[in-house]
């Protein structure tokens, strides 16, 4: 954390001072008391949320070179855990070997994707309601029907 508790208090004061102004004006002296007392609150856990932002973004030391190639010792372990990252790529020489080789495996491949391609047959669901053998004129009825449930519209 950055700075000390000093500096919490002093923005705590400065809240206080800051809303007891404000609500001295409309307010009785003691309900003005007691909002600035919520207001210097307040302003106390905001300084302490900043002091911890503020520390949380101060950057490493530089006393121990991150860079240097040699060991670290077990008591210097805990100080450069989590500073340095050992990143290997993988080989992917097969890969790229495989990508070179002539188009007898793509072709394998082509063909094994258009079986399954063939096998797939779309879905089709049965119709719920048929309007085909329905008279025009009950439909009629029925639209009347739900159109005076809805108030007349």
């Amino acid at each position: 954390m950055k700075g000390t508790i000093r500096v919490n208090l002093i923005f705590a004061l400065i809240g206080f001072v800051i809303t007891f102004l404000f609500a001295i004006r409309t307010n009785l002296p003691v309900t003005s008391l007691i909002r600035g007392g919520i207001g210097a609150l307040v302003w106390f856990l905001l300084a302490f949320l900043f002091r911890i932002v503020l520390g949380a973004l101060e950057p490493l030391p530089k006393d121990n070179p991150v860079g240097n190639s040699a060991p670290p010792d077990k008591a210097s372990d805990d100080e450069v855990r989590g500073a340095r990252l050992d990143m290997v790529t993988p080989d992917e020489s097969d890969e790229l070997n495989d990508l070179l080789k002539p188009n007898a495996d793509k072709t394998r491949n082509i063909e094994e994707r258009t079986v399954q391609e063939n096998d797939f047959q779309p879905l089709k669901p049965p119709k719920l309601v048929s309007m085909k053998d329905k008279d025009a004129e009950e439909l009629a009825k029925a639209v009347r029907h739900l159109t005076e449930d809805e108030g007349g519209r």
